[in-house]
């Protein structure tokens, strides 16, 4: 709490606006990959629970949709 400011209480504390990009793009580029993953784990989940794919099959289809999912939206 020892930062001071002489100026206006409104404007705030100088902001380092490429950091605050550079974050934002992080965070959506983390949003959409991790997207990517948990839409394919849970259709690999539903071919081998529901689908009677089982366990081998169900990790194919997690493996192949997953690598379409990156190698379509990179």
């Amino acid at each position: 709490m020892d930062n001071h400011q002489s100026g206006p209480v409104e404007t705030g504390a100088q902001m380092d606006y490429a950091e605050h990009e550079k974050t934002y793009e992080m965070f959506l580029a983390g949003a959409k990959w991790g997207t990517i993953q948990l839409v394919a784990l849970m259709v690999a989940m539903a071919a081998g629970f529901f689908g009677g794919a089982g366990l081998l099959g169900g990790l194919v289809i997690f493996l192949v949709l997953g690598a379409a999912g990156v190698f379509l939206l990179r």
